[in-house]
């Protein structure tokens, strides 16, 4: 548990536009499955985030607040491709579609995000970017 909060104290201290567009992916991704929990997606795109979150908190752990934690999110890569496939685009939209839909638009773009944040570490930028309590 103390990792989990380390964790949201340092990110915390990110600019507030991001701290705006983590807790949007937060809400979109933890809170909006609550609305349709009886569906498959939203089961499956709960899980998701925990699990997501699983690997997050454990480079957290090992490496700090690092571009690395970007990596975190690669199971939304598998995700985005399943929910698309589940769309039915012949019928009009429910709420339910809507909620699929902004999933897979926000995790895609964070997902490039991301990815540039990887790339980055991997290319030598491997200082944590915050660091907790500062």
């Amino acid at each position: 548990m103390k990792i989990m909060f380390d964790f949201f104290k340092t990110m915390f201290q990110l600019p507030k536009p991001w701290v705006a567009w983590v807790g949007l992916l937060m809400a979109v991704n933890m809170a909006g499955p609550l609305f349709f929990l009886a569906t498959l997606e939203a089961r499956v795109v709960l899980g998701t985030m925990m699990a997501s979150a699983g690997l997050m908190m454990f480079i957290f752990a090992h490496k700090g607040f690092v571009r690395l934690l970007g990596l975190g999110h690669i199971l939304w890569i598998p995700l985005i491709f399943w929910l698309w496939g589940r769309m039915d685009f012949e019928t009009p939209f429910t709420g339910l579609d809507r909620w699929v839909l902004s999933v897979i638009a926000l995790s895609g773009l964070s997902l490039v995000i991301d990815a540039a944040d990887v790339i980055r570490y991997l290319r030598g930028e491997r200082a944590p970017t915050l660091t907790p309590g500062a």
